[in-house]
């Protein structure tokens, strides 16, 4: 979780997940709640500030659901712009009318509520939720988007949150005193299952546990090929679950890192999260210096580690499909598409990201809301198959 503090931008994560555990039930009950989204204070670096929060927390509350039940969840808007909740992951049966995007529906208005209705279809794992307007997820300090587009970059984070709370000071050159940081209490000998996310916008992570093995069992909601790894680096917007055995001596705790990928460590070293593995049996405090990460710039490395990870397929999980409703080597391949992302680019005075030489902009009206009902004018089914990086033309 990336987070800036008030003498520049503030970067608000939800450390919010759902998790889902695949049971047999006769019949698929519901399950109801009322949230309230409202501005609070938090201090996740010592600094107080103004974030975005739900019931009143920071992060959001842990909603636990079981496998097939129905969702029906009243969200309340009491900040003072709209609001949009997204369900990260979650395959919503029949149609994607509950995604919480603004290609999907319209934004809550302040003051106003929506009640979304899902059911968690076939899956297990973990997920979360976050805020998909503008950059609601980012910034609550200033106004962000308007900076992107004059072309400002995100800088560098004040730091990288565990669960909201901000590092363990690890180097008292770098980490203010006073920080509250994330404490996980085990006991030794005993295996515990580990839920990662990377929820921030722009960086990844690479996360690890000082002097213990991580063993990959699921990703995105489906179980996995257990494989080891001594560390993993997490991307923007990916889940993992590890299975972690404590089966080192108590001489001390142990460090939890998360550290920035693929930037200049130098730059980036006050952005590293650092939570405490604490033994039932410890015998003091961590010390010393931090598991080491890969290389910075190595992305082969990065890759080649992603392309390691296998679905299990004989564990009774999620599938891609898992309703059976596509046959998907029956499809006729009609249309393929090479879609190319770029340095952002000026369009119209401002700084925009594009694929395919063509930037976004949400419309009044939501996408499926005008494929729904045929209306005119609103989208256009013209997008380029391919970009000639040559002649920069389409």
């Amino acid at each position: 979780m990336l987070f800036r503090s008030p003498n520049n931008y503030c970067f608000l994560c939800f450390g919010l997940v759902l998790y889902l555990v695949k049971v047999g039930l006769a019949g698929d009950p519901y399950v109801f709640y009322d949230w309230t989204v409202s501005y609070i204070t938090a201090s996740p670096l010592g600094v107080k500030q103004q974030v975005i929060g739900v019931e009143g927390l920071f992060p959001g509350p842990i909603l636990n659901v079981t496998t097939n039940w129905n969702v029906v969840m009243n969200v309340k808007n009491n900040l003072d712009e709209p609001f949009l909740l997204t369900w990260n992951g979650i395959q919503h049966r029949k149609n994607s009318w509950q995604d919480g995007v603004t290609g999907t529906n319209c934004p809550i208005p302040a003051g106003w509520n929506w009640t979304y209705q899902f059911q968690v279809k076939d899956q297990i794992g973990s997920f979360f939720y976050f805020p998909s307007l503008g950059f609601q997820r980012a910034s609550v300090i200033r106004n962000l988007e308007k900076d992107i587009e004059s072309g400002t970059s995100l800088g560098t984070p004040d730091g990288v949150l565990f669960n909201g709370l901000g590092p363990y000071r690890f180097d008292e050159n770098l980490v203010p005193d006073g920080i509250p940081y994330q404490i996980i209490n085990v006991d030794p000998g005993k295996t515990y299952r580990i839920r990662v996310h990377n929820v921030g916008i722009s960086t990844s992570l690479n996360f690890r546990i000082q002097n213990h093995n991580l063993v990959l069992v699921e990703t995105e909601g489906s179980y996995t090929v257990q494989q080891n790894y001594s560390n993993m680096d997490i991307h923007v917007g990916q889940s993992y679950s590890f299975l972690v055995t404590m089966d080192q001596n108590a001489s001390s705790d142990y460090y939890i890192v998360a550290s920035p990928r693929f930037v200049k460590s130098s730059t980036w070293a006050k952005a590293t999260g650092v939570a405490i593995l604490h033994y039932s049996n410890s015998l003091g405090p961590a010390s010393g210096p931090l598991p080491d990460s890969p290389n910075e710039y190595e992305t082969s490395f990065s890759m080649n580690q992603a392309r390691s990870i296998r679905l299990n397929v004989s564990a009774g999980a999620a599938r891609p499909n898992p309703q059976g409703s596509f046959k998907y080597g029956e499809i006729t391949v009609t249309d393929v598409y090479l879609i190319l992302n770029r340095p952002a680019e000026l369009i119209d005075g401002k700084w925009r990201t594009t694929l395919n030489g063509i930037s976004y902009l949400s419309p009044t009206t939501p996408l499926k809301l005008a494929q729904q009902f045929n209306i005119p004018g609103v989208f256009k089914l013209d997008f380029p198959n391919r970009l000639d990086e040559q002649t920069c033309k389409i």
